[in-house]
């Protein structure tokens, strides 16, 4: 994968293992689809509200 800024992909894992924790979600194999899914919609949920308030904060 190409990250357009530095260090992202690890602020991302970071994140993803931070509400695994929030779901009380042991991430992996062995976890079920709807689990491992719920974290991943909560990253992109979470994501769409950074860059929501960062292109509020700009005025864009």
């Amino acid at each position: 994968m190409t990250n357009l800024v530095n260090g992202s992909e690890q602020a991302i894992d970071q994140m993803k293992y931070e509400i695994a924790s929030e779901f009380d979600v042991n991430l992996g194999a062995d976890t079920t689809a709807r689990a491992n899914g719920s974290v991943g919609s909560e990253i992109t949920k979470r994501l769409i509200q950074m860059a929501e308030q960062q292109l509020d904060g700009g005025r864009f």
